[in-house]
C-alpha cells in the first residue's frame, strides 16, 4: 500500500476512534445526568452508545475513568462560559460579578449540576476534584487581584476570599437544586450574591 493509502486508512481509523469515544461520552453524560454515577451501569452506557463492552474498555479503564472524562468536559464547558462572561465586562470587578452570576446560571442546568456538583466527589475523590477545579479557583483569585489593582475592591489577601466565594457559589447552586421552587430560590440567591459583592466592594 502506498503512502496515500496508509494515510487514508490511518485517518479513517482515527475517525472511527473519535466517533466511538464521542458516542460513549454522550451516552455516559446522559445517563450520569439522569441516573447518577452510582446507579449508572456500563452495560447501559454501551447499549445507549451502540457499541460493545470491548470497545468501551478499549477507550476507558472503567466507569471511574469514563466519568472523569465526562466531568472534565463539563468543567471545560463551564470554564469557557465563565471566561466569556468575564471578558464581556468593562473592568475586572464587573467581570468577576458577571462570572459569578454566570456560574449560578450555568449550574441550574441539571446535567452539569449532577455531574460537577453532586457526583464528582463521590466518584473521583476529594483530591482529584480539587485538582481539576484548581484552574477555576485560580481564575477567581486572579480576578480578585485585578479588581484590587483597579481600585474596585479594597486590597486584602485574595486566597481566602476566593475560597469563601467559590465554596459559597457551589453551596448556593446545591441549595437551589434542592429547593421546592427552584426558580424563586435561584433569584433569591442571585440577589444575595449581588448584596454580598456590593458589601465586599464597599469594604
Amino acid at each position: 500500500m502506498d503512502a496515500t493509502g496508509t494515510a487514508t486508512r490511518s485517518r479513517t481509523q482515527d475517525q472511527r476512534r473519535e466517533a466511538t469515544t464521542r458516542a460513549l461520552l454522550d451516552a455516559a453524560r446522559a445517563l450520569f445526568a439522569r441516573d447518577g454515577y452510582a446507579t449508572t451501569s456500563l452495560d447501559a452506557v454501551v447499549a445507549r452508545a451502540g457499541v460493545t463492552k470491548g470497545a468501551l474498555y478499549h477507550h476507558f479503564d472503567g466507569k471511574r475513568e469514563l466519568f472523569e472524562a465526562v466531568f472534565a468536559a463539563e468543567l471545560e464547558r463551564l470554564t469557557g462560559e465563565l471566561v466569556a462572561a468575564f471578558g464581556r465586562a468593562a473592568d475586572p470587578w464587573e467581570g468577576l460579578r458577571a462570572a459569578c452570576r454566570s456560574f449560578l446560571d450555568a449550574t441550574t442546568e441539571p446535567a452539569l449540576r449532577q455531574i460537577v456538583l453532586v457526583d464528582s466527589f463521590g466518584a473521583l475523590g476529594f483530591a482529584a476534584v480539587r485538582e481539576a477545579e484548581a484552574p477555576l479557583l485560580g481564575a477567581l483569585r486572579e480576578a480578585l487581584r485585578l479588581s484590587m489593582d483597579a481600585g474596585r475592591l479594597p486590597r486584602r489577601a485574595p486566597e481566602p476570599l476566593a475560597a469563601l466565594l467559590f465554596g459559597g457559589l457551589c453551596e448556593a447552586a446545591l441549595t437551589t437544586a434542592r429547593a421546592d421552587d427552584e426558580r424563586a430560590t435561584h433569584r433569591a440567591v442571585a440577589a444575595e450574591l449581588d448584596r454580598l459583592l456590593d458589601a465586599l466592594a464597599a469594604g
